[in-house]
C-alpha cells in the first residue's frame, strides 16, 4: 500500500503545526506574510482545501472565491497591488499547495523584475 503524500509546508501551517504571521483567515483559506517577501507587502492567500497548483481548480465558483479572497485581503493592506499566481517550477512555483502571492507596497510602479 501506498504511503500518503507528507503534508505541505501550507498544510502543516494551516493545522497549526508550523508558525506564521496570519493576517487573515476564514473556513476556506488562510491568508499569511511571506517569510522571504519579493515586495513591501507580501502575503499568501492559501486554500484550505489541497491542490497542488490553481490551475487544477476547474470549478469557476471555487476558482472565483479564491481571487475574491486574495483581493479582499490584499485590499485591506495596500490600495494597489499585484496577484500572482506561479504555477509549476518551470513558472518558480516552490510550494506544491495553491496559493496566491499578494505583493504591494512600493513607492512607485515596480519593475518587471519582481517576481
Amino acid at each position: 500500500m501506498d504511503n500518503p503524500p507528507a503534508p505541505t509546508l501550507f498544510e502543516r501551517i494551516i493545522a497549526r503545526e508550523l508558525p506564521a504571521e496570519i493576517v487573515y483567515e476564514d473556513e476556506h483559506y488562510l491568508a499569511i506574510r511571506d517569510i522571504a517577501p519579493k515586495a513591501p507587502i507580501h502575503l499568501l492567500v492559501i486554500p484550505k482545501r489541497v491542490t497542488t497548483r490553481a490551475d487544477e481548480i476547474t470549478d469557476p465558483a471555487e476558482m472565483g472565491r479564491l481571487w475574491l479572497t486574495a483581493v479582499r485581503v490584499a485590499r485591506q493592506h495596500a490600495a494597489d497591488f499585484r496577484l500572482v499566481a506561479n504555477c509549476g517550477a518551470g513558472a518558480g512555483q516552490m510550494v506544491f499547495h495553491t496559493h496566491v502571492h499578494i505583493l504591494a507596497g512600493w513607492d512607485s510602479a515596480p519593475g518587471s523584475d519582481v517576481l
